[in-house]
């Protein structure tokens, strides 16, 4: 194919086009999101300052989490920067498709960069097309997930300022339900098993910690653990093949 058929503005639509079928996904994370702020202490601007230039759910719900129980700054930085660790696995993933754009190109979209994003621009990365165009698909699915999501979150504010009574209406758990709902996709091999029964485990035996900081404590011992359990299966499978 030639570069004819491709074109700035045909990448961006398209890319905005497969992030469609995802925005009504992120629709309740972000409604959930803007409650439990207000609920948490969060004034209407952090709140939504946190959004635009954090742009991370679970780092978000973390972060409100740990406002509403009084932890220190620190600490609130220490456990978002832990939780937003996988980003480094994207953006290895995605810098061999990235090598001839320009530096500022790269600092924007990893800003912009989330699972979902992830997902839908990795597939167009990898086709087999002469496109020099690609990055403009990922700006378009990057800043359809990005509009979508502040919109939400500030529904969400709406909505949290009109509830005196988070508990009543369940909203505290809504959290820890979260988490749960996007934790479960991701367990589909033995050491992410471990992984997250590891982190549950410790996650118990630590709530005792001041300011949520069993949290970290358990996502490194998960991690740990996890990784373990998939260098074991590799030594296996690599003493199973020098047996044949």
């Amino acid at each position: 194919m030639g570069n004819q058929k491709y074109s700035k503005t045909s990448e961006f639509t398209a890319g905005a086009r497969a992030a469609l079928p995802l925005l009504m996904g992120t629709a309740p994370f972000g409604l959930i999101y803007g409650t439990l702020a207000v609920t948490a202490g969060l004034s209407n601007a952090a709140a939504v300052a946190m959004s635009l230039f954090v742009f991370a759910g679970s780092a978000q719900f973390i972060a409100v989490g740990l406002v509403g129980a009084g932890a220190p700054v620190a600490i609130i930085i220490l456990t978002t920067v832990v939780v937003n660790l996988r980003h480094m696995l994207y953006s290895a993933t995605l810098l061999p498709y990235l090598k001839t754009v320009p530096q500022r190109w790269r600092i924007a979209l990893a800003f912009w960069l989330t699972d979902e994003a992830f997902a839908v621009c990795i597939s167009r990365y990898r086709e087999d097309d002469d496109s020099p165009w690609k990055h403009w698909y990922q700006l378009g699915a990057s800043l359809a997930m990005y509009v979508n999501w502040q919109i939400w979150c500030i529904l969400g504010l709406i909505l949290g300022s009109r509830i005196s009574d988070a508990g009543a209406w369940g909203l505290d758990f809504a959290l820890p339900v979260t988490f749960i709902g996007m934790t479960i996709p991701f367990i589909k091999n033995r050491s992410t098993v471990v992984c997250v029964i590891t982190a549950a485990a410790v996650s118990l035996m630590t709530g005792f910690m001041p300011f949520k900081l069993g949290l970290i404590v358990a996502a490194l011992a998960g991690v740990s653990a996890g990784l373990l359990v998939d260098k074991s299966v590799q030594y296996q499978e690599f003493l199973k093949g020098e047996q044949t």
